[in-house]
């Protein structure tokens, strides 16, 4: 099928959707204001592919940033369905990474930013020893670098102009903390995470040809989860795409804003809905959820958003669980009582179609153990895991192992996607087409040989590393955090450790195996499973106690875009005698 084929296929299922449709028709700034379930990545996905085919010429493209890796990663994939592949014309990343690769690393110099040539991206260490260092010069020693760090960084992503009277007077020791910190990274010739954003900001702010730079490379700006993006990102937009005159393609949700802790606001969306000039469009089908759990969802939230179950989806049921005793009597309860009688219910259900969501990691490690007594396999996303989700390393590592678990047979990952990623990933030191050929051919020698998945795991990534990563990893710097984080894994997994066992079928992931998933309910946003149960729902503990009042909004936001994840059964478990307000109201709602 030719790639225009395949998108117009495509658009021919979005038809009968009107909301879907007319995002798809859409010709100038379009904000798609999208609810769960409502199929908001397939339309997306599939606008992309039109506006690369009819709308922008080559060699000229479109740019997408989406939230976090994984979010990229699966509009990748849908992408390379409709037979757009990223590179060239295409990006899709973060605004990180989008910051870093188009605006920070091309133009730096020029643009003033004020940064050494051979400037890097300091590892979390790294930054760590800067922060002590400018903290002991402008505030005295520090008793907890990790609570100024959080506090400094909530104020460097919410304040972006140095120049105004906000930045110097809301919080004066954090604005003089944040400065003198920069001021340590440059002297080390270092920029930090936060700092890609708030560069990328000052650069188009400070040179407006810079914009139009941009412009004639991307007529085109797409922005998925703008919900959860923040303050500097908007900023961009605003700059982007209503000065400079990009198009701007957004779809989001301010009921699934859920990130605030790391500066997200989601009256930014609201904001950018109100304008004028902005086509709105909403998506209310939820082609997930039965009908009562949409109908939980809106009674959740108060607010009557016209959500609906398509015609034909089941019922949905919405159970609650007053469990007595610990948070570990509570989950052996969970796992020898509460999940195999929802099994037992539908006969046929697999455990990796059934997630337990928590608000904390520590409550999960009850649910781990609970689950490992009763002989439950599972996967843990939260931030117990034996390894971040979000590790870009971690997710071609998982991939690779999926192509040695059968994708070199099915197709499913390609080939291609491992080379073009692990390109993307080694990007420093695969520049030249030789040194891709390089790559390429040591990548498919050393999958081809391990395509065995009951490989002890530990001996798989050894070779690995030796084959292929050591070779490339010591040329890209930005790596060094990415390969910390294996190096740990490496230990968790080596003979004699707590998963000596773990072979490669087990490592390649939760889409390829049958495993109950674990997960905080921030780590589940974007997933969606045939039964979900909500653990741990306690008062202090959604919303968590002494919380302020857009802290208490957006707990509700949380235990929203829990229950939206499921698309038949919800489980709500609760200490008896200590529900969250958030059950109290729901029972009494649906009563």
């Amino acid at each position: 099928m030719s790639n225009r084929a395949a998108y117009l296929q495509a658009a021919e299922e979005l038809r009968d959707n009107p909301g879907q449709w007319a995002a798809y028709e859409s010709r100038g700034h379009c904000v798609v204001l999208a609810g769960p379930g409502s199929g908001k990545t397939k339309t997306l996905t599939t606008k992309m592919a039109r506006l690369l085919a009819e709308d922008v010429a080559e060699p000229r493209g479109v740019a997408c940033i989406t939230y976090n890796n994984e979010c990229a990663r699966e509009l990748e994939a849908r992408l390379s369905s409709l037979g757009v592949e990223p590179g060239g014309r295409v990006f899709v990343g973060t605004v990180h990474s989008f910051s870093l690769t188009q605006v920070i690393l091309p133009y730096a110099k020029v643009a003033g930013l004020g940064l050494p040539d051979d400037f890097r991206v300091a590892t979390n260490a790294e930054a760590l020893a800067a922060l002590d260092d400018a903290a002991q010069v402008a505030m005295g020693a520090v008793p907890n670098l990790q609570t100024i760090r959080s506090q400094m960084g909530s104020y460097r992503r919410s304040i972006l102009n140095r120049d105004s009277d906000l930045w110097r007077d809301t919080n004066p020791r954090l604005a003089r903390l944040a400065e003198a910190y920069e001021a340590e990274l440059r002297v080390r010739g270092l920029i930090d995470f936060d700092d890609m954003p708030l560069l990328a900001v000052r650069a188009l702010r400070e040179n407006p040809w810079l914009q139009t730079a941009l412009l004639a490379k991307y007529p085109v700006l797409v922005v998925d989860e703008y919900q959860d993006l923040g303050a500097a990102l908007h900023r961009m937009v605003m700059g982007l795409c209503f000065s400079a005159g990009m198009r701007l393609f957004a779809v989001g949700d301010v009921d699934q804003s859920i990130y605030g802790f790391i500066g997200a606001q989601p009256q930014m969306l609201q904001r950018l809905a109100e304008r004028e000039d902005v086509e709105i469009i909403r998506l209310q089908l939820n082609y997930r959820s039965g009908h009562r759990i949409v109908a939980a969802s809106g009674a959740v939230l108060g607010v009557d958003r016209g959500y609906a179950a398509v015609d034909g989806a089941p019922q949905g049921e919405i159970f609650f669980h007053s469990l007595g005793g610990s948070y570990e009597v509570q989950a052996r309860r969970l796992m020898t009582d509460l999940l195999p009688a929802a099994m037992a219910r539908e006969p046929g259900v697999r455990y990796d179609e059934i997630a337990v969501l928590y608000p904390a990691a520590w409550i999960g490690n009850a649910v781990a153990e609970a689950a490992r007594h009763a002989g439950v396999p599972f996967i843990r996303t939260d931030g117990n895991a034996l390894y971040p989700r979000s590790s870009r390393l971690m997710q071609w590592l998982e991939l690779s192992a999926q192509w040695c678990c059968g994708g070199w047979r099915t197709g499913s990952p390609r080939f291609s996607q491992l080379v073009s990623e692990g390109r993307r990933l080694f990007g420093d030191a695969i520049r030249a087409e030789l040194d891709a050929a390089a790559f390429h051919r040591a990548l498919v020698a050393c999958l081809w040989e391990m395509r065995r998945p009951d490989m002890v795991l530990y001996d798989w990534l050894q070779r690995f590393k030796r084959t292929v990563l050591d070779q490339h990893a010591q040329l890209s710097p930005n790596l060094r955090d990415e390969l910390n984080i294996l190096g740990s894994f490496l230990e968790r997994v080596s003979p004699d450790a707590d998963y000596a066992e773990m072979t490669v079928a087990e490592f390649a992931g939760e889409h390829t195996f049958d495993r109950l998933m674990l997960s905080t309910l921030h780590s589940a946003k974007g997933r969606e499973f045939r039964f979900v149960f909500l653990f741990g729902i306690d008062h202090g503990r959604l919303p968590r106690n002494g919380a302020r009042p857009d802290e208490i909004n957006e707990s509700r936001r949380l235990f929203y875009v829990g229950i939206s994840r499921a698309r038949t059964e919800v489980h709500i478990a609760y200490t008896h005698g200590n529900s969250s307000i958030f059950v109290d109201e729901l029972q009494a709602r649906l009563n």
